[in-house]
């Protein structure tokens, strides 16, 4: 039988033939000791009746000889008896035990009737024990004979039985020890498979969290980065190497015998400069206006509308916009433009600053420009200038930079230009000489736009023009 913790416990009937046992052998000894002295008691009391007093001490002694005879006989029937009787009983046992391990765990047919023909041969062998002891000492003349061969078929059936009885037990624990092992081993292979799914559910959920803190690492560098005043400061970056440019540049025109005034005026013509060298600000309106042409673009009109560096964004979402032009800008400022340059010629800032120097300088521009400069100024292109070709690239990355922030807001940077002939405006519009003051007799007028204006939101970023009419 099973205990609720699994182990088998011995058959309750074990114990009962246990006690049965030990409580018969100690009262059939205590029986046959009774049964010997009663009739020695009968055969005195008889021989006493029949015979005279002479011949009772003849027979007495002779009586003496044959009781003692009698009494050894009867002691060895009796031990060989209670031998063979134990070994049968032990045999039931063992037999009995055989027939419940034929109904557990499994039923075995075959086995509960070899068990139960093995019960029924033990009764009937008890049986004759008990009829045998009965004849014995019924019948003083029954002549019965216990050979010690007899004994020790007895004890050795009664063996078999128990070592039959005691394979049943082995095999029904082998079966349980089996069945236990598939259970482990069908346990183990879940626990791998569970393992196995743990484990890409561990990797998937680490993912999902690393893109998670990444998204809310962007989200809150969006919204550090998302205000005017980062927008204006950066703006206000752009148009300081803008001016240091144009400088450079208005220097080398000089040394290639440039007529400034004829210069600025083929930019916008029938300008009324209030002093001689504001000329200087048409140029930088020339090279300001054409560094930020197409702004309004994401791709700023390098490639194809929508193209990025990393990949073709016309298919993302809004959200997923932002989210690249953020990572641009971040991988930008991050890297020296210079060496950006270097390592990667054929990147999309690259593209950016060749197709911007192209619409800034003329090819005509350019021969004249540097063939008036001395041999060893020169060797191959503009790149070869050092101050020239360094500023040139600190303004458009910074102009670059400007326009991955502007797409980085929702909705995106609006940007505006002035018409010539406008009236001044305090809100849309800033003096970049910043000499007009109010109130004025007559309202100025835009002479032209040197650096475009900008819209965030409901702000307005002014644009810088130059004011003609101003007494």
């Amino acid at each position: 039988m099973l205990d609720m913790d699994g182990s088998i416990k011995p058959p309750q009937i074990s114990e009962m033939f246990q006690k049965f046992a030990l409580s018969f052998r100690s009262k059939a000894f205590e029986f046959f000791s009774d049964e010997i002295n009663n009739n020695n008691q009968k055969i005195d009391l008889i021989d006493c009746d029949e015979q005279d007093e002479e011949k009772m001490e003849i027979d007495d002694q002779s009586s003496l000889i044959d009781e003692k005879g009698k009494v050894i006989k009867n002691a060895q029937f009796n031990e060989t008896l209670i031998i063979s009787l134990f070994a049968s009983i032990s045999s039931f046992e063992a037999s009995y035990l055989h027939l419940q391990t034929a109904h557990v765990p499994n039923f075995d047919q075959e086995a509960v009737n070899d068990a139960d023909k093995s019960l029924i041969s033990h009764l009937q062998t008890l049986s004759e024990f008990k009829q045998l002891y009965k004849n014995y000492y019924q019948n003083p003349n029954f002549n019965v004979e216990f050979s010690s061969g007899s004994c020790l078929e007895f004890q050795v059936n009664e063996n078999q039985h128990k070592l039959r009885a005691l394979k049943s037990v082995f095999n029904r624990l082998q079966a349980d020890i089996d069945v236990k092992c598939e259970e482990v081993s069908g346990l183990r292979k879940e626990w791998e498979e569970l393992s196995k799914v743990n484990s890409r559910l561990s990797k998937r959920l680490s993912f999902c969290c690393s893109k998670e803190e990444e998204k809310e690492e962007e989200k809150g560098c969006i919204e550090v980065l998302l205000t005017v005043r980062v927008f204006d400061r950066m703006l206000r970056e752009a148009f300081s190497f803008s001016h240091k440019f144009t400088k450079v540049l208005v220097g080398l025109m000089k040394r290639a015998g440039w007529d400034l005034e004829l210069a600025a005026n083929s930019v916008y013509s029938g300008v009324d400069y209030v002093k001689k060298g504001h000329s200087r600000y048409a140029l930088l309106s020339y090279v300001c206006l054409r560094m930020f042409q197409g702004f309004d673009l994401e791709g700023f009109g390098v490639g194809e509308v929508g193209s990025v560096c990393n990949g073709d964004i016309s298919t993302l979402d809004s959200e997923e916009k932002r989210v690249s032009s953020l990572r641009q800008l971040k991988d930008h400022v991050s890297t020296n433009p210079m060496e950006m340059l270097r390592e990667c010629p054929n990147c999309e800032f690259s593209r950016f600053c060749e197709r911007k120097y192209q619409e800034l300088i003329h090819p005509t521009m350019e021969s004249s420009i540097f063939n008036e400069l001395d041999q060893g100024e020169v060797v191959n292109s503009w790149k070869s200038l050092g101050v020239f070709y360094e500023l040139f690239v600190k303004m458009a990355s910074a102009v670059w930079a400007l326009h991955k922030l502007a797409f980085c807001f929702d909705p995106h940077v609006g940007i505006f230009q002035v018409e010539r002939g406008v009236d001044f405006s305090m809100v849309y519009m800033e003096d970049v000489t910043r000499r007009c003051t109010f109130p004025c007799k007559s309202r100025p007028k835009v002479g032209f736009t040197v650096v475009p204006g900008f819209k965030i939101g409901q702000t307005i970023i002014q644009s810088q023009v130059y004011l003609t009419g101003i007494n």
